[in-house]
Order: structure tokens, then C-alpha cells, then sequence
């Protein structure tokens, strides 16, 4: 089997959309993810034992169970029931809540780390508890998250594959469909993994960088 550049170039424009495609879900879940992790973390330390346990179990399932088939739940089997996503929607708020459950042990795991004493710095300071969590918590909880958070970032991108299965021409999908339509795989499947790689690479460069920047904490699993 020899390499063709012709196919090579000729297969590309469509490799770069679906690359494009690849970024914006991944940004899109990523940012689902945080905001909703750390509103996870949070109600995580509510006093109410029936939303501590709720939570648990909630984020317990969503953890142990695939991708693949809550994306095909979310996708398929809804419809059944009047609920209808467009697929790269229903893809990224899939990978968004499903990697929610992991960020909010960052977030849990830091916010524990900040000194009990913040709290009652707050407090002394009359700050309502969300001043508490804007001014004095989240402040000196972040910092030490960002890494592990960074790497669940390059997780995330390269789970995207996995949103062929609802119909996402994301990168992956974009060359599955040339490959298929022109009886040709070598070239279309060695350039997907050659832009995961030039994507990942600097990415987990970065993230290194960011682990010696900043103090790493350790995550429950």
C-alpha cells in the first residue's frame, strides 16, 4: 500500500472542518463541564444529607457508565419521549456532563484544600456566602486546579471521535466518509491522527508547564 498525496490534499479541506468542528465541541464542553462541575463541587457541601446523596449517586452513574451509550440514550432513545437535540448539541452537552462529574472532584478537592481559616476570615468580614465564595474561596481554590483541569481539557478533545456515532462530522467522522466513499483509508486516517497529535502535543506541553506553575492537588476517585 503506497501513500498518495493526491488523496492526501484532496481529502484535506474536509479534515480542516472537521477539525474545526473537533475545537468548538470540545470548547463548548469543556466550558459546560467547569461551570457545571463546580456547581456540582458546591452542592456537593450542602448541609442537606438528601442532596449530598443525590448528587453522589447522580454523578456516580453518569461516571460509570460510557460515553457511547449516554450519547446514543440521549440522541436515539429520546425522541421516543418528544425530546429532539441536534447532534452536535446533544454531543457536546453529553461530553460536557459527563466530564462534569470529574471536574467537580478538581473543584471539591481544591475548595478543601483552601485554609478553614479563609472561611472564618469571611465571615469576620460580614461577607454573605456568595461574597465568601467570590473574594475569598474561589480565588485561592483555582490556581491549584488548573492543571488537572487542563488535562481533562486534552481528555475531552480526544473523546470527540466518539460523536461520529450520533452523526457529527467532526474530525474523525470527515475522514470515516471520504475513506468510505473512495475505497481509501491510509491516507484519511493517518492525517486524523497526525492533527490530533499536532492539537495534543502543545496542548500537553502546556499543561506540563502549568503543573510547574502551580501547586498540583490530588483528586478523588
Amino acid at each position: 500500500m503506497n501513500w498518495s498525496w493526491d488523496v492526501a490534499f484532496d481529502v484535506l479541506p474536509q479534515l480542516l472542518k472537521g477539525l474545526v468542528v473537533t475545537i468548538e465541541a470540545t470548547i463548548v464542553a469543556s466550558l459546560i463541564a467547569y461551570i457545571l462541575g463546580l456547581a456540582i463541587a458546591i452542592l456537593k457541601m450542602s448541609n442537606r444529607k438528601s442532596t449530598r446523596v443525590s448528587l453522589y449517586w447522580m454523578t456516580e452513574f453518569i461516571r460509570r457508565t460510557p460515553i457511547l451509550v449516554q450519547l446514543y440514550i440521549v440522541f436515539y432513545v429520546l425522541p421516543d419521549f418528544g425530546i429532539f437535540l441536534e447532534a452536535f448539541t446533544c454531543g457536546v452537552i453529553v461530553l460536557g456532563i459527563h466530564f462534569s462529574t470529574y471536574t467537580s472532584e478538581v473543584f471539591r478537592a481544591g475548595i478543601d484544600n483552601v485554609p478553614k481559616g479563609q472561611w472564618e476570615a469571611a465571615r469576620s468580614l460580614n461577607y454573605n456566602p456568595y461574597q465568601a465564595w467570590k473574594h475569598v474561596i474561589l480565588p485561592q481554590a483555582i490556581p491549584p486546579m488548573i492543571p488537572p483541569l487542563a488535562n481533562y481539557l486534552i481528555t475531552m478533545f480526544k473523546e470527540t471521535p466518539l460523536l461520529a456515532a450520533i452523526t457529527v462530522v467532526e474530525l474523525f467522522r470527515a475522514a470515516d466518509q471520504y475513506s468510505n466513499s473512495h475505497y481509501t483509508y491510509l491516507e484519511p486516517m493517518t492525517l486524523v491522527g497526525v492533527f490530533f497529535l499536532l492539537v495534543s502535543i502543545p496542548s500537553a506541553m502546556i499543561a506540563m508547564r502549568l503543573e510547574k506553575k502551580f501547586k498540583p492537588i490530588k483528586v478523588a476517585r
